[in-house]
């Protein structure tokens, strides 16, 4: 039995386990817009004519933005079960 014939880990206290970037993009520019998005984590992706595709391109090459994107989506989920209450 090698390592790739184990099942995946479960990760069930981990909010991000299962989400794809791309979903997270595109949860945050619906949730805050691009131009809050452009504010709150200052990249040119989300500033100058925004796209996810464009967006994604730029976040899979760079970890620190990436890190951004990854903190401002748990952020929002806690505003939403926040306001939800």
């Amino acid at each position: 039995m090698t390592t790739s014939d184990l099942p995946a880990p479960q990760q069930p206290r981990n909010p991000l386990h299962g989400i794809t970037l791309e979903a997270m993009v595109v949860a945050l520019s619906d949730y805050f817009g691009w131009q809050e998005l452009g504010q709150r984590i200052p990249v040119r992706c989300f500033q100058s004519d925004p796209s996810v595709a464009s967006s994604l391109k730029f976040l899979r090459k760079t970890p620190w933005a990436r890190e951004k994107v990854e903190g401002l989506y748990l952020f929002m989920l806690r505003e939403q079960r926040r306001s939800a209450r």
